[in-house]
């Protein structure tokens, strides 16, 4: 897939203001750690995540998302009339229906000419937002467009510590499917795209691949079952490792079409953002694709796995201390459970 006249304008993101450290949450589990054997320090190293930040509990995601969506759309200096379509793509949402992104549209204020939905495809959502925007700019149909999705990570936390201190038939082996879980964060992200006549800045998103394997997508699995536990949090199961395998491979085997989608060699990359997971699977992906780590910019040590605001979240602060200059190729690398790869290049204040 290649495009023309794509610009990606404005990345934003808003940070949740508490901070709760892994070994906080394995103070919580010391009864089960101390039941178990497990040695303190576990979901750290294992990880990489010292802490992860939580909005206050009972926030909905829709009312970060209005703030971080107006916060991308102002920065971007488009003309709200020019928005033709708001997106939502956080794995978080306000409820079943209508759409989350109705409630963040109506308090952006963007005009009722905007197609407006929600997007949902695990940790890829925002990213995927940004395919269909990104298309509908291609074709002429719309002129700019906002995609934004805000995790709330705080009750599957709180929830799987609850479930773990009572589950008498926890084992060191069977415990393991929930350590994924206590890696969540919180956090919001926003992208304005645009075409490129609107631009400022000319970031143009000149192409990439998406590629799927779904005999992985047992390999995570989240939901909310209230008879199993007793309340409406939901709960996660992960087989950690064969995930992390299984998207690498993924992602292995989407890397040379990305390169020759953006017609791009491997040395013209020079930065790029991966989702952030944790840290065994910055290194693995990192390594397997021959990129230098100085290139990535990792923020999965503070702030936590964010589903799909993680990407997003990292070229918004990435951006903003100064990891891209004018002239950089950008690469994004998505990875979600199910198993999906979503690659992007985008050509950082181009000049042609």
């Amino acid at each position: 897939m290649r495009y023309q006249h794509v610009s990606v304008e404005t990345f934003a993101c808003t940070l949740p203001p508490h901070v709760v450290t892994s070994d906080e949450i394995e103070e919580q589990l010391s009864p089960v750690y101390e039941r178990l054997g497990l040695p303190a320090g576990r979901l750290e190293l294992m990880s990489g995540i010292s802490e992860r930040r939580f909005f206050d509990r009972g926030t909905l995601p829709g009312e970060i998302s209005a703030q971080t969506a107006a916060d991308a759309v102002a920065a971007s200096g488009i003309d709200k009339r020019h928005f033709g379509a708001l997106i939502h793509g956080s794995v978080c949402r306000d409820q079943m229906e209508p759409a989350t992104a109705s409630g963040v549209h109506h308090a952006v204020g963007l005009p009722n000419s905007a197609m407006v939905l929600d997007v949902s495809n695990a940790c890829l959502g925002i990213i995927n937002g940004m395919l269909i925007v990104a298309d509908l700019i291609e074709m002429g149909r719309i002129r700019a467009g906002v995609v934004v999705g805000t995790e709330i990570g705080r009750p599957l936390v709180e929830g799987t510590i609850d479930s773990l201190l009572n589950d008498e038939s926890l084992t060191r082996q069977n415990i393991k499917p929930a350590f994924a879980s206590l890696t969540i964060g919180s956090g919001s992200a926003a992208v304005v795209l645009c075409d490129r006549k609107l631009s400022r800045r000319n970031n143009r998103l000149r192409g990439g691949v998406f590629m799927a394997e779904t005999s992985s997508h047992n390999l995570c699995a989240g939901g909310v079952e209230a008879a199993a536990h007793g309340d409406d949090r939901p709960r996660m199961q992960t087989d950690s490792e064969a995930l992390l395998h299984a998207g690498i491979d993924l992602a292995e085997q989407a890397w040379p079409v990305f390169l020759d989608k953006t017609g791009w060699s491997q040395t013209d990359v020079d930065k790029v953002f991966t989702h952030q997971v944790g840290r065994a699977h910055r290194k693995m992906l990192l390594d397997r694709l021959a990129i230098p780590p100085q290139l990535d910019f990792p923020t999965v040590e503070t702030l936590g796995n964010t589903g799909a605001a993680a990407l997003p979240m990292a070229a918004a602060l990435g951006i903003e201390q100064g990891h891209v200059t004018p002239g950089d190729q950008v690469a994004l690398l998505g990875i979600g459970s199910g198993l999906n790869a979503i690659l992007l290049g985008i050509e950082w204040e181009s000049r042609d």
